[in-house]
């Protein structure tokens, strides 16, 4: 998709000017997603992970959305499931050469345990710093989110807004990876016509309102 500047905004146009991105980012989106394999998955680096999630998360939407699906129905099925499997390899590793299921590879790794523990104190951190106020634009961008999530979950189930909410994080990193020259544009312009709008409404209504005189102290 072509982008083409306007030369009636900018009536001298600079071509060496850097172009202002819209995430006000001059980094790459694996950078800003933090790197690492979540940015991978999240940037669709390895088709077959994330493509599976996806799919995964959509089987489970699709179990208690559509077909209505109870959860503890669910569970105590998926639990019969992996017990009658287990039973089935345990009992015949005595009868044919399979090895019986080692049960140190269900068991959760301590450094699993930290970094979970680490991510979620990084969280609450940040949430402190955010509610003390220090930064009161990003408090107030913060508690601008909560309200609006807050009503858009009003209208939407739980599971749907978390659904919904995968499906934009598996989706828009990528598509801004991909289109960002023509999102940025698109948000350029945005940016212009808002100036404009704003700019005949304070000619033409604000402008227009009557204000008294001025009154000046006087000096003794």
């Amino acid at each position: 998709m072509p982008i083409y500047s306007s030369d009636s905004d900018d009536p001298h146009p600079s071509h060496s000017a850097p172009t202002r991105r819209f995430l006000a980012h001059n980094r790459p989106m694996h950078a800003i997603l933090g790197g690492g394999k979540v940015a991978d998955i999240l940037l669709w680096r390895d088709k077959t992970i994330t493509g599976s999630i996806l799919i995964g998360f959509t089987l489970i939407w699709s179990l208690f959305e559509v077909m209505e699906y109870n959860i503890v129905t669910l569970l105590c099925h998926i639990s019969m499931s992996i017990m009658l499997i287990l039973f089935i390899w345990s009992m015949g590793a005595g009868f044919v050469d399979w090895n019986p299921p080692d049960f140190r590879a269900f068991m959760i790794s301590d450094s699993t345990f930290r970094w979970l523990c680490g991510k979620f104190n990084s969280i609450l951190v940040k949430f402190y710093e955010i509610s003390s106020g220090k930064d009161f634009r990003n408090f107030f961008l913060a508690i601008t989110f909560l309200w609006i999530l807050s009503v858009i979950g009003s209208y939407f189930s739980s599971l749907n807004l978390l659904y919904l909410g995968f499906v934009c994080l598996a989706t828009l990193p990528a598509l801004y990876e991909r289109y960002h020259n023509e999102v940025d544009y698109l948000v350029r312009q945005g940016n212009q016509d808002m100036k404009k709008l704003y700019n005949k409404f304070d000619t033409e209504v604000l402008n227009k309102i009557p204000r008294g005189p001025v009154k000046q102290k006087k000096k003794f």
